[in-house]
């Protein structure tokens, strides 16, 4: 069966990073490209980042954008969202998905993943 699946989210203090992590198992991400979304309590899911099938076009949404990294190792079928300089306002759980090519809208993803919880606190 085809799955993502998200590790490395957890507990840090305003200011640190966390690296996750969005692994495929039971087909390989070559052709895909990975969006990394999130869900705040009480709010609606919002886009963070995105990175292409080649990994050449990366998309970053205003709030992240200078303290994350999106990146993948086909590899290793993984793509990696590395956050710095964590603020309480990124706590959410945070879901990659998948899809042919090239970044799109929402309704594109074919595969998502269960989520990871990030909280950030003091």
């Amino acid at each position: 069966q085809r799955q993502l699946v998200e590790s490395g989210g957890g507990l840090v203090q305003p200011g640190g990073s966390l690296r996750l992590s969005c692994a495929a198992s039971g087909f390989t991400l070559q052709f895909y490209a990975i969006g990394w979304f999130r869900q705040a309590p009480g709010k609606e899911r919002e886009g963070v980042s995105c990175i292409s099938s080649s990994g050449h076009s990366t998309n970053y949404a205003d709030p992240v954008k200078g303290r994350f990294t999106i990146s993948r190792d086909n590899a290793q079928n993984t793509v990696y969202l590395q956050m710095n300089s964590l603020k309480p306002g990124d706590t959410a759980v945070y879901f990659c998905a998948a899809q042919p090519f090239n970044c799109g809208n929402y309704q594109s993803y074919e595969y998502w993943g269960q989520g990871t919880q990030v909280t950030v606190s003091s």
